[in-house]
């Protein structure tokens, strides 16, 4: 009986977390890309990859870029400003990036304040995301 009830919850847990982990780089882009009223040809990694390695005036007058944590090999560690580690960003590194939206826009808010000094807009967050896709 309790052997049922527990295969039946590690069930229902198995569904609930297909449900969650429903979020990709791909549907990201897809969802950046109709925000930005362009099609998903239309990203560029190109352009992704200079945006993330682009300096901009940081808010204590030193230059900062997303490279100055997140490292200029997006498939390593980095770390933040106050020496905590940060998980590669490359899917490839670290397949969990870009499976939960609510995460991706919580973080690309942080951290666009903090580098850009305001939000990303939706063009720039899939050319970042098709960019960190490919990169291996």
């Amino acid at each position: 009986m309790i052997k049922h009830l527990l295969h039946g919850v590690l069930a229902m847990l198995g569904m609930v977390s297909t449900v969650v982990a429903a979020d990709s780089p791909a549907s990201l882009m897809a969802q950046y890309a109709q925000q930005a009223g362009v099609p998903v040809s239309a990203l560029s990694a190109t352009r992704g990859g200079e945006f993330y390695r682009t300096e901009h005036p940081g808010r204590n007058g030193q230059s900062v870029s997303c490279a100055s944590c997140h490292t200029a090999t997006p498939t390593q560690p980095g770390r933040t400003r106050v020496g905590k580690r940060i998980e590669p960003l490359a899917p490839a590194a670290h397949p969990q990036r870009f499976t939960d939206a609510a995460k991706v826009e919580k973080w690309f808010r942080r951290n666009c304040q903090d580098v850009l000094q305001r939000e990303c807009n939706a063009q720039e967050k899939g050319d970042f995301i098709i960019w960190l896709s490919q990169v291996k």
